[in-house]
C-alpha cells in the first residue's frame, strides 16, 4: 500500500503543479483567444472588429511577458532548485546638478520624481531582455504549457466523459483519467529545460553584467587600496616614526652630555638602543601585517597553520594537500581566514574553530566553522562584505550560514589552479 500511496501523493502534487504551469504558460493564448472572441462578437461590419483584437494581442502580450517570465523563474527556483538569472537592466542613481535639474543618465528633469519616472520607462523599453521575454511568452505555450496542460485536460475529459451513457465517450473519459494520473508527476518538469534554454541572459546581456561587475570590483579595489595605504601611514606615524623621532632626540641630548654628564649620556644611549629595538619590532610587525613571511616562504596552508597556533581559539586545521597559488590569491585567502578567526573571538565569543582547506574541480575551497553564538550577517559596510568584495576580484565567492545560537560556517571558493 505504501508504493500506491506514494504514487497517489506524487500524482496529486504533480497535477497541482501542472495546473499552475499550464495557467502561467497559457495566459498569453488565453488573451489571444479572448481578443479573437471579442472581434467575432463585434461582427465583420464593425471597423473595430479587427483593430481592437490586434491592439489587444500586441499590447497584452507585451504587458504579460515580464510577469510570466518572472513567475516561471520563481517556479523553477522553488520546485527544481535551478536559479535562472533575470538579466534585466538596473536603473542607476539620479543626481541633482548645480542648476537645480536632476540628471538620470538620459536627460535632465525639473524634479527627482520626474527624473526617476523617465529613467524607469527608458530603461524598461530599451532593455534587450524585452525581446527575450516576448520570445519565451510565445514559445512557452507550444512547449512546456502544452505538455503541462495534459493532466488537467485529462481530468476534465474524465469528468465530462465517464458519466455519459455513450460507451465511446466513457472510454475517452477513462483514458483521460489514466493520462492525467500517469503524466501528472512528470508533465510539469518540462518547464525547467525550456526556461533554462530560452530565459537565460544572452551573451551580450551577460557581457554587460560582467562589465558592470568588474567596474564595481575595480572601484572596491581602489577604495580598499587607499584604506590600506592610510592604515600603513597611520601605523608608521603613530608607532615607528614617533619612536625614531624620540631616538634622534635622545642621541642628540646624549651627544651634548657626553663630556659634562657621562652617566646621564650612557642612560640616554641605553634608552635609545631600547627604542631602536622597539621600532624594529614594530616595523617587522607592520611588514608581517602587509605580507607575512611564512606566507611567502611556505605557502597558504602552513601560513594558516601558523595563524591557528597564534589564535586564542582552539583551532584545528585540516588540509590533505600541498599547493601553491598565485601570491595575490594566497594573500586574499590568508587575510580572509585571519579576519574570520578574529570575528569568532571578538563577536561570536567562540571557543573552538575548524578550518578545512580542499581543492575540487572548481578551485580552492576553504571552510571556517566556529562554535560561537551565530547570528552573523553581511552588512554593506561590514568586514564580511569587504571579504566578499576582496574575493570577488578573483571571481571568488563567500557563503555564510550562521543561525542564531550557532554554529557559524563560512565557505570561501576561488577558482584557480595550484602549482
Amino acid at each position: 500500500m505504501r508504493p500506491l500511496g506514494s504514487w497517489l501523493a506524487r500524482a496529486g502534487v504533480g497535477w497541482i503543479r501542472a495546473c499552475v504551469v499550464a495557467a502561467v504558460c497559457m495566459s498569453a493564448p488565453a488573451l489571444w483567444a479572448a481578443a479573437v472572441a471579442l472581434g467575432i462578437r463585434w461582427g465583420a461590419g464593425n471597423p473595430w472588429s479587427w483593430v481592437a483584437p490586434v491592439v489587444l494581442v500586441c499590447g497584452g502580450t507585451l504587458a504579460l511577458s515580464r510577469p510570466v517570465c518572472r513567475m516561471v523563474r520563481f517556479l523553477v527556483a522553488e520546485w527544481m532548485a535551478t536559479v535562472i538569472p533575470a538579466g534585466y537592466r538596473e536603473a542607476g542613481s539620479v543626481t541633482r546638478m548645480s542648476t537645480g535639474y536632476w540628471w538620470n543618465g538620459f536627460g535632465y528633469e525639473r524634479t527627482r520624481r520626474d527624473a526617476l519616472l523617465d529613467q524607469k520607462w527608458r530603461v524598461r523599453w530599451r532593455d534587450p531582455a524585452n525581446w527575450r521575454d516576448l520570445r519565451f511568452t510565445v514559445i512557452a505555450p507550444l512547449t512546456a504549457g502544452g505538455v503541462a496542460s495534459l493532466p488537467p485536460a485529462g481530468v476534465a475529459a474524465a469528468v465530462l466523459g465517464i458519466g455519459r451513457p455513450e460507451s465511446a465517450v466513457r472510454i475517452v473519459g477513462a483514458l483521460g483519467l489514466v493520462v492525467a494520473f500517469a503524466g501528472a508527476p512528470y508533465a510539469w518538469r518540462c518547464l525547467e529545460p525550456v526556461a533554462v534554454r530560452f530565459l537565460r541572459p544572452s551573451r551580450a546581456m551577460a557581457l554587460a553584467d560582467r562589465v558592470d561587475e568588474l567596474t564595481a570590483q575595480r572601484a572596491d579595489a581602489t577604495v580598499a587600496q587607499a584604506a590600506e595605504i592610510r592604515r600603513i601611514e597611520r601605523d608608521l606615524h603613530d608607532g615607528a616614526q614617533a619612536r625614531l623621532v624620540g631616538l634622534g632626540l635622545s642621541l642628540a641630548t646624549a651627544e651634548k652630555l657626553m663630556e659634562t654628564d657621562p652617566a646621564r649620556a650612557r642612560t640616554l644611549m641605553r634608552e635609545a638602543r631600547a627604542g631602536a629595538t622597539a621600532s624594529l619590532t614594530e616595523l617587522r610587525e607592520l611588514v608581517q601585517g602587509i605580507n607575512p613571511p611564512v606566507l611567502n616562504d611556505r605557502g597558504l596552508i602552513d601560513a594558516v597553520r601558523a595563524l591557528a597556533l597564534d589564535s586564542p581559539l582552539e583551532t584545528a586545521v585540516s588540509a590533505d594537500l600541498q599547493l601553491r597559488l598565485d601570491p595575490p590569491v594566497e594573500s586574499a585567502l590568508y587575510f580572509a581566514v585571519a579576519e574570520l578567526l578574529a570575528n569568532a573571538v571578538k563577536h561570536a565569543r567562540a571557543a573552538l574553530a575548524r578550518i578545512s582547506i580542499t581543492q575540487d574541480d572548481a578551485g580552492i575551497v576553504i571552510e571556517v566553522e566556529d562554535d560561537g553564538r551565530g547570528g552573523a550577517g553581511v552588512p554593506t559596510d561590514g568586514g564580511l562584505a569587504g571579504l566578499r568584495h576582496r574575493l570577488a576580484a578573483f571571481d571568488g565567492t563567500l557563503e555564510i550560514t550562521s543561525p542564531a545560537g550557532g554554529p557559524t560556517r563560512v565557505r570561501m571558493m576561488v577558482p584557480c589552479e595550484s602549482s
